[in-house]
């Protein structure tokens, strides 16, 4: 026997080994698939303790290769087990692995159901090993994602006052009351907002990104821990136009057959925190930066909503921010729209 035919034939006598875990907030399904045949699903309880025991049990079989799905913050820490204990590892967006479902004709749509086509998906596609974020960038997304609940929950309450202002009937105790929640709100947002700052400190790396986001009109300290927050968790090996579609800023078409020819959106079917970061940068860009606004009167005057010219802007914004970041330059307005003469 040659050389190559030996490995050939190790290679086929080699256990073909994949797991696929569905994460839940209190719960995880964990199924392996064995030479293309799924064993009975296995619960876990989504608990330190629990992480643990499912970490072990993957970690006694040498070789497997396990897929999970990006669900919000869920499959953080479960990842972050199973990385650092050496298993392989991938993580996929949970559109490639609904796309993925549905080309297998998935019917039904259960836990174990999802968790045995992620284990699937493990088997057929190419190993992408997931990239481990510092535990800083982790930490960034942290405050960022409560500063973003805490804004939101403001921004409800001062349309609650002015709803409440709108009528002489409510009590002024109520109106004082609700003004103090939105001034504990906006305290304990500039409390957070500090002390992510003081994280970015710490790691000159970070600081530096946060010069170049703040270098940007419209983009000041919450904005850009916002961003970073998202961004610094991507794989660094994306180009800026995964990023737009991780983001969910793609244009989608509606066309179909010869009757119905709708204009195109963007798809939003990405990461929401991405799309909420860049909107109000996008608004105060188009009124300060000369570049932006003439970019934006130009999408006007050639047919475009002005929603759809904010989303366009947003969409140029992540460009410039991909490239300011892979060639750590400072932003620039003349390269993101140059005004012609005429409107000089």
């Amino acid at each position: 026997m040659t050389n190559i035919q030996h490995k050939e034939t190790a290679h086929e006598a080699k256990p073909d080994l994949f797991a696929g875990i569905d994460v839940g907030a209190e719960e995880l399904i964990l199924v392996i698939r064995k030479n293309g045949k799924p064993f009975d699903p296995q619960k876990f309880t989504n608990t330190p303790a629990d992480r643990i025991r499912l970490v072990k049990k993957l970690v006694k079989l040498p070789g497997i290769i396990v897929c999970l799905e990006a669900t919000g913050i869920y499959h953080f820490d479960l990842s972050l087990a199973l990385h650092d204990a050496g298993v392989l590892l991938m993580v996929v967006n949970p559109k490639a692995a609904h796309n993925f479902a549905k080309v297998l004709m998935k019917n039904s749509k259960t836990d174990a159901v999802d968790a045995n086509t992620l284990a699937e998906y493990a088997a057929r596609m190419d190993f992408v090993a997931w990239t481990r974020p510092s535990n800083e960038t982790i930490a960034l997304r942290s405050f960022a994602r409560r500063i973003d609940a805490l804004t939101g929950q403001k921004a409800a309450a001062k349309n609650h006052l002015h709803a409440l202002t709108a009528t002489l009937e409510t009590p002024k105790a109520v109106l004082k009351d609700v003004k103090l929640a939105i001034a504990q709100l906006q305290k304990r947002i500039d409390r957070l907002t500090a002390e992510a700052l003081i994280l970015i400190g710490k790691h000159p790396e970070l600081e530096q990104i946060l010069v170049l986001l703040i270098g940007i009109k419209g983009i000041g300290n919450s904005s850009a821990i916002a961003l970073m927050g998202e961004l610094l968790l991507l794989p660094p090996d994306l180009s800026h136009r995964e990023w737009v579609k991780f983001a969910g800023l793609d244009p989608r078409a509606f066309d179909s057959g010869k009757s119905v020819h709708k204009k195109s959106r963007i798809s939003k079917a990405g990461n929401r925190h991405i799309r909420s970061a860049l909107y109000m940068p996008a608004l105060s860009a188009k009124q300060h930066d000369p570049h932006v606004k003439a970019y934006f009167q130009h999408l006007v005057n050639n047919g475009k909503k002005p929603l759809q010219a904010v989303c366009a802007i947003m969409r140029k914004l992540l460009h410039a921010i991909h490239g300011m970041l892979k060639h750590n330059e400072p932003f620039d307005n003349t390269r993101f729209y140059a005004i012609p003469a005429s409107a000089e």
